[in-house]
C-alpha cells in the first residue's frame, strides 16, 4: 500500500478503516461477504419457521446406525472435553456461546452426534465449514484417529474486520493432529466446490459457517453430491433459518433429525436458550 493510501486510511473512522483494509487485503472475499450480508437482510422478510425437536433423536440415530444407544464411543468424550476447555483457558479464551466475536463453539450434544457418526460410520474423510476456536475440528480429528486415521478439511473465512482474532482460529486443535488437518482460508461460497472436487467422496459434512438460508442450502447441496451413500450431513444452528427443512424436503427418502443443542452455558439469543442442530443421512445403496 502506498504512503498516500495509508495516509488516506488514517483519516477514516475506525470501522471504515477496518473495511478498507479488508477490501484491499482480499477484494474477492470482501465482496463475497458483503453480498452474503445483503442477502441475509432480504431473508429477514421471510416467514418464521419453527423446528420441532425429535426428543429421541440420539436413540433413533444409533438404531439407524446399528449401534447401541449408550455406545462406548460417547464415553470417550469426557476426558477430551476437559483437555479442550483447558487448552482454551490456558490461552485466555473461554469456550462456549459467543466466545469468538459473537460466534459459538461446538456444544456437547453437537459434538457427541458428530463423534458417534464418525465412529459408527468408520469415517475417514470429513469436510467442515466454520472453524473459530477449532473445538469441533479437534473432536473430529480425535475421532478419526480412533478410526485408524483419516483427514479433515476445514473451510474458514477469518473475520476480515478483526485480524486481531486470527490467532485464535483452530486454537483447540492439538499439534499432534495437524498433519491430518487441512485449513482452507476463505468463504465456502468460493472454496467449497473446488475443495469437494479435489477431495472426492466424503463420509461426513459439517456446516457451521454463515447461518443464512441461502448459504445453508448452497453448502448442503454441494456436499450432498460428494457424500457417499450412507454418509451424513450435520448442520448447526438450524433454528436460525428454514434452510435445513427446505433441503430435507428436497431429499424425501433421506432420514433426518432435529436435535436439541446443549451449550456450555445458556445462549440467550435462542428462543429456548439452547438452539438446535440437524442431521440428515444419505440413503444406503
Amino acid at each position: 500500500m502506498t504512503p498516500a493510501a495509508l495516509g488516506g486510511l488514517a483519516r477514516l473512522p475506525r470501522a471504515a478503516r477496518r473495511a478498507a483494509r479488508a477490501l484491499l487485503a482480499d477484494p474477492a472475499e470482501f465482496i463475497t461477504r458483503v453480498a452474503a450480508e445483503l442477502r441475509a437482510l432480504t431473508e429477514r422478510n421471510h416467514p418464521d419457521f419453527t423446528y420441532v425437536v425429535d426428543e429421541n433423536w440420539e436413540a433413533e440415530l444409533h438404531d439407524y446406525l446399528g449401534a447401541e444407544t449408550s455406545c462406548s464411543s460417547a464415553a470417550e468424550l469426557a476426558p477430551l472435553w476437559e483437555d479442550v476447555v483447558g487448552t482454551l483457558a490456558a490461552a485466555g479464551v473461554a469456550a462456549g456461546p459467543m466466545s469468538y466475536l459473537g460466534w459459538n463453539d461446538g456444544d456437547p450434544a453437537f459434538i457427541r452426534a458428530i463423534w458417534c457418526l464418525i465412529r459408527h460410520l468408520s469415517a475417514h474423510r470429513v469436510v467442515e465449514t466454520g472453524v473459530a476456536h477449532g473445538v469441533t475440528s479437534r473432536f473430529v480429528l480425535e475421532a478419526l484417529a480412533r478410526n485408524g486415521g483419516g483427514h479433515l478439511w476445514s473451510i474458514d473465512l477469518p473475520p476480515q474486520l478483526h485480524p486481531e482474532l486470527h490467532w485464535q482460529i483452530g486454537l483447540a486443535v492439538d499439534a499432534r493432529l495437524r498433519d491430518h488437518w487441512t485449513l482452507v482460508a476463505g468463504s465456502s461460497r468460493r472454496r467449497l466446490p473446488g475443495l469437494l472436487k479435489d477431495v472426492g467422496s466424503i463420509d461426513l459434512f459439517v456446516h457451521d459457517s454463515l447461518h443464512t438460508e441461502f448459504n445453508v442450502l448452497f453448502e448442503m447441496h454441494q456436499a450432498w453430491k460428494a457424500l457417499r451413500p450412507g454418509g451424513a450431513i450435520v448442520v448447526d444452528d438450524i433454528d436460525a433459518n428454514p434452510g435445513f427443512h427446505a433441503f430435507c424436503m428436497a431429499v424425501p427418502h433421506a432420514r433426518s433429525w432435529v436435535c436439541q443443542s446443549a451449550p456450555l452455558r445458556p445462549d440467550y439469543r435462542r428462543s429456548d436458550d439452547k438452539g438446535k442442530f440437524g442431521i440428515v443421512m444419505k440413503e444406503k445403496k
